[in-house]
């Protein structure tokens, strides 16, 4: 989607993880297919294995830092786009529900008030049609499996993300993609606004 002699930004494919995982059976993914161009690539986030959608990968350390140092400031804006297995009551919303892992089920993450880390995330109505949901979600965090588990959970939206097994009930795939992507260049300072419809 982009590139420069900084940073990559990719359209991930459902399927692929992000990064190697660490079964030795699990070396395929966007940094290892990366690395065989640019051997010094480093993942600024991720993206679940089920997920896809637009992701950024720096090409040095210093890019890296700064590119990281500006996810954790909370200066880059994402938007991702989803299909909810039930209707969802109102149109637009904020959901705060800490999270943590739960350490009798890796990787299901868990909400947990007294020991979760803060997890926020916007939410906004864009359709719905037989029971389901479309909407877009924009985390203000980025905690492991956020989208997810506050779309599915009581206190959240009440309806898991269509496909997934995880959450919800297993499907083709999962719906739920990464779409937008807008944050200063490190270097250039220039506003890079990237977007990629969802393929469903």
């Amino acid at each position: 989607m982009f590139e420069d002699r900084w940073l990559v930004v990719v359209d991930k494919p459902c399927g692929l993880l992000s990064v190697p995982g660490r079964d030795a059976g699990l070396c395929d993914s966007v940094l290892t297919r990366l690395r065989a161009h640019h051997p010094g690539v480093l993942p600024v986030h991720r993206l679940d294995l089920d997920a896809s959608g637009l992701l950024i990968i720096a090409k040095d350390p210093d890019s890296h830092a700064q590119l990281q140092g500006a996810f954790a400031r909370r200066e880059v804006d994402k938007r991702y786009v989803a299909w909810l297995d039930g209707t969802v009551t109102g149109d637009r919303g904020t959901i705060e529900l800490a999270l943590r892992v739960d350490l009798d089920d890796r990787p299901r993450q868990i909400v947990d008030p007294e020991h979760g880390k803060p997890a926020i995330t916007e939410w906004r109505v864009i359709d719905r049609t037989a029971g389901r949901t479309r909407v877009h979600l924009f985390p203000r965090t980025g905690r492991s499996h956020q989208l997810r588990v506050h779309a599915a959970h009581p206190l959240g939206l009440g309806a898991p993300i269509v496909g997934d097994r995880l959450y919800g009930r297993a499907a083709a795939r999962l719906a739920l993609h990464a779409e937008a992507l807008a944050f200063l260049h490190p270097y250039t300072g220039r506003r890079l606004a990237l977007e990629r419809p969802a393929p469903f």
